[in-house]
């Protein structure tokens, strides 16, 4: 795969953001799932397969935490995708006030798995995620990765929190 070379201040072709709202029902789940899986594909993003697969089934962890979990309060989530020169976030945001712990989840428990297997995906590919409240009482649970798998020598550090279009770390378009 070849390098694209940067000006100074130029956006990468694939750099952007994009966001989609959906009802809260179960066949949100696949439909967000192909819709950011489509978006990488239509944008050319140059991410790896397992960055993918991991990306894949963290949308699917969250937009089912929303799901099942917010619905009553929030009839409707969105997910947002944002991509850098070297990083891909997704998150999807709830208009319910609870702001779950699931990150450092409870080992004893036998539900609720979802958001430790969000951490630990994002985790072995050497991204960030973290759970935030929302100026309107909601929350956004995001994660962000790099786009080289883990193991090849990164760019620059991991995020330690979302922003677009530029790198994860500074405010977030559309808030408060």
């Amino acid at each position: 795969m070849a390098t694209i070379e940067r000006e100074s201040g130029d956006p990468l072709p694939y750099e952007g953001v994009w966001r989609f709202t959906a009802p809260a029902v179960d066949a949100s789940v696949p439909q967000a799932r192909h819709a950011v899986r489509d978006l990488l594909v239509r944008q050319g993003v140059p991410v790896a397969d397992d960055v993918v697969q991991g990306l894949l089934l963290i949308v699917s962890e969250l937009v089912t935490n929303a799901v099942r979990h917010a619905a009553l309060l929030s009839p409707t989530l969105a997910v947002e995708v944002a991509v850098g020169a070297e990083w891909v976030r997704v998150s999807v945001e709830d208009n319910h006030p609870y702001r779950p712990t699931a990150l450092e989840t409870d080992h004893a428990r036998t539900g609720g798995r979802g958001l430790l297997l969000v951490r630990e995906i994002t985790r072995e590919a050497g991204g960030a995620c973290e759970v935030e409240h929302t100026a309107t009482g909601g929350k956004v649970i995001w994660a962000a990765l790099p786009l080289k798998p883990a193991g090849l020598p990164p760019v620059t550090s991991p995020p330690k929190a979302p922003s677009a279009p530029g790198p994860p770390g500074g405010p977030r378009p559309g808030r408060s």
